[in-house]
């Protein structure tokens, strides 16, 4: 299956190195799918009567939501790359998701946005793992 992330790797005009491409492409595609369910889930946190329970949530959401954003950004810039700026980025979204995923899964059981949000947390959690482990 094509995707518009794989589609724009294949087309850069200059060689991309060794990495692995198919962990790569992974990656920014779970970053943004953690982006938005982070969002989503902040913005549905917001909407719950009992908002004030939900405080840390809705923050681990947001700091989340961004930081995937970033390393999306990151990862999808190849002039000049720096691996160990890739790496640091890599290191911090993985924290970040591992954070949130941990706060969203102690509220799944009563809100079903939360359990979306902490798998797609713990899915972007591994590609970026895996990721950084393919750099060597």
């Amino acid at each position: 299956m094509s995707s518009t992330v794989k589609d724009m790797l294949a087309t850069y005009p200059a060689d991309l190195g060794d990495i692995d491409q198919a962990k790569l492409t992974a990656c920014i595609e779970e970053c943004i799918a953690c982006a938005q369910a982070c969002t989503a889930c902040a913005d549905a946190c917001l909407s719950e009567g009992m908002v004030g329970d939900l405080t840390k949530c809705i923050r681990t959401d947001m700091d989340c939501a961004d930081i995937c954003t970033a390393t999306a950004a990151v990862l999808s810039r190849h002039t000049g790359y720096d691996a160990n700026i890739t790496a640091a980025i890599l290191r911090a979204c993985a924290m970040a998701c591992k954070a949130c995923g941990d706060e969203c899964a102690k509220h799944a059981d009563m809100h079903e946005h939360c359990r979306i949000c902490a798998e797609a947390c713990r899915s972007c959690e591994q590609a970026c793992n895996e990721l950084f482990s393919a750099l060597g």
